[in-house]
């Protein structure tokens, strides 16, 4: 779970709750590799289909080790999973400038005390879901992007950036949040990169 530099405008940097969550997820997308130049409403069909993707998941058990480090603000980093072993690290001071955040935002109502370090197990768990069983097949069809046809055949493609904003739309759901943990980390993107920030 990064960090995400996705505001564009001076208005959207002063209030990113601005920017509702399924163009976030846009953004998300824009700015990942591999899009670069995509029609921009494509782009918000694609995160459309996978925030609902996200939020209709059943609970998904995470039986990943859990670690947690100090070193995640110059990483720009809330958590991470890794696969081998199964282990979700998360960053202690980043879940702290995030919870300072929240209370300096007003925010409290969409993210209840504790509920970022919840949000940022429940999005690793679902990148653990996805990378190991068959859910990522059922996403990619969920997003309909198709990169072969022939006759009645079709191929799904990989879309690059899909499965993260599922996993913020499915904390977002699991942990009844009030909007997605991507206006989160965007405002945390924000703090960490200003001007004159103390490192």
């Amino acid at each position: 779970m990064t960090a995400v530099e996705l505001a564009s405008t001076d208005r959207e940097l002063m209030d990113p709750a601005s920017v509702d969550d399924v163009e976030w997820g846009a953004r998300l997308l824009a700015a990942t590799p591999t899009h670069e130049g995509r029609d921009r409403e494509l782009l918000r069909q694609w995160a459309l289909r996978a925030d609902e993707f996200g939020s209709r998941l059943a609970p998904v058990p995470s039986t990943a080790r859990v670690v947690e480090r100090d070193n995640g603000l110059e990483r720009m980093l809330l958590a991470r999973y890794t696969s081998r072993p199964p282990t979700v690290e998360l960053y202690t001071d980043t879940l702290a400038l995030a919870e300072e955040l929240v209370d300096a935002r007003g925010w409290r109502a969409w993210y209840p005390p504790d509920s970022v370090r919840a949000a940022a197990l429940a999005h690793e768990a679902v990148h653990a879901h996805l990378h190991h069983g068959p859910a990522k097949a059922a996403l990619k069809q969920a997003l309909d992007h198709t990169v072969l046809r022939l006759g009645r055949h079709r191929l799904a493609g990989h879309v690059a950036g899909a499965e993260e904003v599922a996993a913020h739309a499915y904390a977002r759901t699991v942990c009844g949040l009030g909007r997605s943990p991507l206006l989160l980390t965007a405002a945390l993107r924000a703090e960490l990169t200003r001007p004159g920030r103390e490192k």
